[in-house]
């Protein structure tokens, strides 16, 4: 029977995937996907081959609204947990699987919704504002979410005398107090460690060997990296930057920067660091991702009231910010050639 066939049986170990060659897994992923009327998205750190067989490529809440704005049944996350979760909040109608519940967030991981409660008891008058890398159980107990790419919008939307609980990214909670001058904001001791590994040596390494590249760090960086950087703004300001100028040093995750090396050849872009690589994100892989579609595992699920009171926090940030708008149709076509221009700025 022809691997093309959505009736062809699946494989009875993740070991028997592993040992089938790329095209014959990208086959029977294709062919999977149509017969479960799934849609896959790939986040920007994920593998390339990962990102070259995923309907959709962006920042984690954007692939979220992507997929929610489809007729699709089934979502296919590669991206990690806490995204998966998202995207569950926001289609509770759709199932939602992840090829490896092994990949999480350490950043998310900082946070759990029982000692953000504890902080809430200690400063009950406080807003609590919960970045997106964290799981539905701390967005639940959130007043209102954010970006990195409206962080800054979220807090000034805050009166100014309102103590604000930030989780779980110090870096960020930084950057957003050093842009807006508040002295009231409570960072919970949280990081990304991909972001915060960088050091100031990488980047004098990386600037001396390429004088005149533009330099854009990710805010979930150090604050001294961030001082130094031409620009800060998330994955997806870096992915508009790209299609602008010709060198960049790229201080983020080396799957976005692969990626852009492939879309423009004729550029240059550097990672701000060589050893800037997520391994939670790398555990997705093309085998994972056809037993993934073949067994219909792993399956996200919500208590439904967690779920309801994340989306609450979603929609106010999404509200706040316009809301959400469908790609148009160049958009559609930076898509289809495997790097999208916009979308909400989160890892």
């Amino acid at each position: 029977m022809s691997i093309a066939s959505p009736l062809f049986s699946p494989l009875p170990t993740s070991l028997d995937y592993v040992r089938l060659s790329g095209d014959e897994l990208v086959e029977r992923i294709q062919a999977r996907k149509r017969h479960l009327n799934a849609v896959i998205l790939g986040h920007n750190y994920q593998r390339t081959e990962i990102q070259d067989v995923s309907d959709f490529l962006g920042d984690s809440l954007g692939l979220s609204q992507e997929a929610a704005d489809t007729d699709a049944d089934v979502i296919v996350f590669c991206g990690v947990h806490f995204m998966a979760e998202t995207a569950k909040v926001l289609s509770p109608g759709k199932r939602v699987l992840m090829p490896d519940l092994r990949a999480g967030c350490p950043m998310a991981d900082f946070v759990t919704g029982t000692a953000l409660r504890r902080l809430m008891d200690q400063h009950p008058d406080a807003a609590v504002v919960a970045y997106v890398n964290s799981t539905a159980e701390v967005k639940a107990e959130a007043d209102i979410c954010c970006t990195s790419s409206n962080a800054v919008r979220v807090a000034c939307s805050i009166p100014d005398d309102q103590p604000i609980l930030f989780v779980p990214d110090k870096n960020l909670a930084n950057y957003v107090a050093e842009q807006t001058g508040r002295k009231n904001i409570i960072a919970w001791e949280g990081y990304c460690y991909v972001h915060d590994d960088m050091v100031m040596e990488e980047l004098d390494r990386a600037r001396a060997a390429h004088p005149g590249a533009l330099v854009v760090v990710h805010p979930e960086a150090r604050s001294e990296l961030l001082e130094a950087a031409d620009a800060v703004t998330s994955t997806a300001g870096m992915v508009e930057m790209a299609e602008e100028h010709d060198e960049l040093i790229i201080g983020t995750e080396r799957g976005l920067v692969d990626r852009l090396a492939q879309r423009y050849p004729h550029k240059t872009f550097v990672p701000l660091s060589g050893a800037a690589i997520c391994g939670n994100m790398k555990l997705n892989t093309l085998a994972k991702l056809a037993w993934s579609l073949d067994h219909e595992q792993y399956e996200v699920t919500l208590d439904e009231d967690i779920r309801v009171r994340a989306e609450r926090s979603l929609r106010r940030m999404l509200d706040l910010s316009g809301g959400w708008q469908a790609p148009s149709d160049e958009e559609r076509r930076l898509e289809l050639a495997g790097v999208r221009p916009h979308g909400c700025g989160c890892a």
